[in-house]
């Protein structure tokens, strides 16, 4: 899409994208789900965010793992829907899913950190990033027990990995999306520093 003329063809359909995708990621399954189980509202315990890792600090793995897998997948159908009318809104969508994790209109605009939901991004727009990230997160999760640390580190590789594969426009979305996860991230990032972060299993 090099050419102006198709960019202001296209740009009604990327705006629609961006706003579907926002909309679906704007849905706080870690809150809805604590509250369903009668577990209270997640935002008063542990970090305050309504992701994953803050769910398991109510000492249910079950609804950590459901969390975790609801906010990817709401990335990745993000992707997958608007990718029918063509990669650039495929992208849009993804860029949109991963804002309205982050600021969900729904409670505030204050949401989770959006690692699951960049992840679910991941995996719909170019899996072998996917790959890249999960084996990062892993190795750095298992040696520290930091989820932060080991979503920071992955958040760094996953924009280089695709750029050596020459998944160029992906590339340019996930240093995006990366460095505001990195943003997102800055209180733990001094907690890291000051030896205070909480580890993964810790109750809030």
């Amino acid at each position: 899409m090099s050419d102006p003329i198709h960019w202001q063809l296209a740009l009604p359909y990327l705006l629609a994208a961006l706003v579907f995708g926002y909309l679906l990621g704007s849905i706080p399954f870690g809150l809805l789900l604590t509250r369903a189980a009668g577990l209270g509202d997640v935002r008063t315990i542990g970090s305050g965010n309504i992701g994953a890792t803050n769910v398991l600090r109510t000492g249910s793995r079950k609804l950590a793992a459901l969390t975790l897998a609801l906010d990817a997948l709401k990335g990745a159908a993000a992707v997958l829907v608007a990718a029918y009318w063509g990669p650039e809104t495929a992208l849009a969508a993804g860029l949109g899913a991963f804002l309205g994790h982050l600021f969900p209109v729904w409670i505030g605009f204050k949401g989770g950190k959006g690692v699951a939901t960049y992840l679910g991004v991941l995996i719909a727009t170019a899996w072998q990033g996917a790959l890249v990230f999960a084996v990062v997160w892993l190795a750095v999760a298992t040696l520290t027990r930091y989820s932060s640390l080991a979503a920071l580190t992955a958040a760094v590789a996953v924009p280089l990995a695709l750029w050596l594969m020459g998944l160029i426009h992906p590339a340019g979305l996930f240093l995006l999306m990366s460095l505001i996860v990195i943003a997102k991230h800055r209180a733990n990032i001094q907690r890291l520093l000051s030896g205070t972060e909480s580890r993964i299993g810790a109750k809030g």
